[in-house]
């Protein structure tokens, strides 16, 4: 099959636009010669920019007004629609893209695209990033790697330094630590308490500890884990996701839910250690971050309590001295 270009659809989170980044790694191998071009959200640019194996990110931001007439000038051979959006498959198909690839299981792809491939996300026991790659059946190809083939791959290579005054609050003689406690919705949480107690229970003589998240979330648990620990550094609302993926990269661990930054830290080999809930679909079979000094804690049990509740009992019952004695043997 000779292509010359391929658009890679993904405008949702920062987390998922990694899991996707494995897909541009194998399509490099596969088709070196083909422009592998990412259309993302303008807040994922930095990420997906530092990707060795994009070739040109495209702003949906930027283009979603004349999304045809600007599909049309890139001249894309085909376009996988990994995350499904119906105004992106209506425009890919005006513009005429000869392949256009989504999944059965949007009504409007029937319409907008040529080449349909039939699987599930929710009912699949497969990774998020092994489940990309069933769109590949629309380019003739049926490849699902296994997990351990992406752990040997530099996904993000940043060519950018590090800020001087983020460099000089880093802790040489100590294990730098993030903590990033917030999802801004979009996991299940762990709970600020327990990493309060977490905080506790590492030892300051060897682990300094960073606080990261959004303005807003910094307003809402700076009083219980900055204000109580004058050790602990404070950096929620100061880091674009540039500084953010930079400073991570520096850093030698991470812990959070299942988010953007602990994906990030997973990718750029640091020790990346989630917290997680069982329930399905947002269980680490799923969304288990995929580098080579991975950690996840999950209850393993069968649960759905908190479907309709959001707070997640599970994730509750992980205790915070099991992280922390994992953290103190690193």
């Amino acid at each position: 099959m000779n292509l010359k270009k391929i658009i890679l659809s993904r405008t949702d989170a920062i987390g998922d636009v990694i899991l996707t980044l494995p897909l541009t790694a194998y399509l490099k191998k596969v088709f070196p010669e083909t422009e592998i071009i990412f259309l993302g959200k303008d807040y994922t640019k930095d990420i997906i920019e530092n990707c060795p194996f994009v070739d040109s990110f495209i702003s949906w931001d930027a283009i979603e007004k004349n999304a045809v007439s600007e599909f049309q000038k890139i001249n894309a051979d085909a376009i996988l629609h990994i995350f499904p959006k119906s105004q992106i498959a209506k425009a890919a198909s005006k513009a005429g893209i000869p392949i256009r690839v989504g999944t059965s299981h949007r009504a409007y792809h029937w319409n907008t695209c040529n080449r349909i491939i039939s699987f599930s996300r929710k009912r699949s026991d497969m990774h998020e990033a092994q489940l990309n790659f069933q769109l590949l059946k629309g380019l003739d190809i049926n490849y699902i790697p296994e997990l351990e083939e992406f752990k040997d791959i530099n996904l993000i290579e940043p060519k950018q330094e590090l800020r001087e005054d983020l460099k000089e609050i880093l802790n040489n003689g100590k294990f730098n630590l993030i903590l990033h406690p917030g999802s801004k919705g979009s996991a299940r949480e762990w709970g600020v308490d327990r990493f309060a107690e977490l905080i506790k229970l590492l030892p300051k003589s060897k682990i300094q500890i960073f606080i990261t998240g959004t303005k807003k979330e910094g307003l809402l648990f700076r009083k219980d884990l900055v204000v109580p620990f004058p050790d602990v550094v404070d950096l929620t609302g100061l880091l674009s996701l540039k500084d953010l993926m930079l400073f991570i990269k520096n850093c030698d661990g991470i812990v959070a839910e299942s988010t953007g930054p602990l994906h990030i830290g997973s990718v750029l080999g640091i020790h990346a250690i989630g917290i997680y809930p069982p329930i399905r679909p947002m269980h680490p079979g799923r969304w288990a971050p995929i580098g080579k000094k991975t950690k996840v804690f999950v209850k393993e049990k069968k649960c759905s309590d908190c479907r309709k509740s959001g707070r997640c009992k599970c994730m509750r019952e992980i205790a915070s001295i099991e992280v922390a004695d994992y953290i103190t043997a690193l």
